[in-house]
């Protein structure tokens, strides 16, 4: 997935790429990408600096020797100029809604303590895990805008909230681990990704990354504060999010994405998000 439209070396049939929103201080862009490439892509930069909101699908963005792996459970930071590789090691493609804001309002809107201190805005971490709040928030601001509902100084004032809620030290969580139990999470979320309706268990999952099924629930903890089944539950339920304007029968929704019930996934998705799943479309797509 690639959200810089500065330099790319990529075709631009790659993407498809919809402006929701272009003001003096918020830029705001809904960008679907093919992935059609599994290895790394050629070098590539943004001329701005962009918190990209992955909302459906994976991909991995390499910086050198670092890299993070792109989902609905994170807010990834790009920054003007930096090179960066894109590969995508699981079919399907992805899609994320891309914020550009003013340096200035970003700074005044980052704690001190996320940024470099460089002439240049720029953040100390590749990424961060968001809350299911800020999840909601994604998706409540993409819909309202694809569907022309917000007013700009609505969507504006959303946006805002969004970045501080992303970037806010109680809703949001850096990781923090050696290399190689990163790399191991890593794997763990592609595994997860790759079938999102799937109903693994713990076994197959730490087969399919050879680890310890006790070590990489330990591991997992660690690195992302939040139980493995936890991870999972929430990126299906960003996926519902993402697909809610699509279903008339949230049933049929429910089912797709793994869950026993209408029942059961309602209650899943009240107890994430604070609302059930046809008050949260009532808000983001018929107010």
């Amino acid at each position: 997935m690639s959200v810089a439209l500065g330099n790319t070396n990529k075709p631009v049939s790659e993407f498809d790429v919809q402006s929701l929103l272009k003001s003096p201080t918020i830029t705001i862009r809904d960008t679907y990408c093919r992935g059609s490439c599994r290895h790394q892509s050629a070098e590539e930069c943004t001329t701005t600096a962009q918190l990209v909101f992955p909302y459906r699908g994976v991909y991995v963005r390499h910086v050198g020797h670092d890299q993070a792996v792109g989902e609905a459970n994170q807010v990834l930071f790009f920054h003007a100029f930096e090179g960066y590789r894109i590969s995508h090691p699981v079919p399907g493609g992805d899609a994320s809604l891309t914020l550009v804001i003013s340096e200035p309002m970003l700074r005044e809107l980052a704690p001190a303590a996320f940024l470099r201190d460089t002439a240049t805005l720029s953040f100390r971490q590749q990424r961060l895990r968001i809350d299911a709040r800020t999840q909601a928030l994604v998706a409540l601001l993409r819909h309202s805008l694809r569907q022309k509902i917000a007013e700009p100084l609505e969507a504006e004032t959303l946006a805002l909230t969004l970045v501080r809620r992303a970037l806010g030290p109680r809703t949001s969580h850096a990781a923090g681990a050696t290399l190689g139990r990163q790399r191991l999470v890593d794997r763990v979320k592609l595994v997860l990704a790759s079938d999102l309706a799937r109903r693994w268990t713990l076994a197959e999952i730490a087969a399919e990354v050879r680890g310890s099924p006790v070590y990489l629930t330990q591991v997992f903890q660690q690195v992302e504060g939040l139980p493995l089944y936890r991870y999972q539950l929430r990126l299906r339920l960003a996926r519902a999010l993402d697909l809610l304007a699509h279903y008339d029968d949230l049933t049929d929704l429910s089912l797709e994405l793994g869950f026993s019930s209408h029942s059961h996934f309602s209650a899943a998705f009240r107890e994430v998000y604070g609302r059930s799943p046809s008050e949260f479309r009532q808000s983001a797509l018929h107010r």
